[in-house]
């Protein structure tokens, strides 16, 4: 039991002494890089997801073509045209 104590009393010993905590300052600057970044990619996602088709639309509980249905979309549908 000795040994618990010990190592949360140097647990938070180290959290108070030794580690640098960050500003004010630079936690809002990291907070809005990381809040750019996250929507970059999220519309790089959606606009991925967009081109490639894999926005099915459901109607009534069955999958619908949807209305654009991207480049592999299309690509499928010259694939199988053409083996009909």
């Amino acid at each position: 039991m000795a040994n618990i104590i010990q190592y949360i009393e140097e647990s938070f010993s180290e959290l108070v002494h030794k580690v640098t905590w960050p500003t004010w300052d630079q936690l809002q600057s990291s907070s809005i890089v990381v809040l750019v970044a996250s929507v970059i990619f999220a519309l790089m996602i959606f606009v991925m997801d967009y081109i490639f088709g894999i926005n099915i639309k459901l109607q009534e509980g069955e999958a619908a073509a949807p209305l654009w249905s991207g480049v592999l979309g299309f690509y499928y549908d010259v694939i199988a045209g053409a083996y009909k």
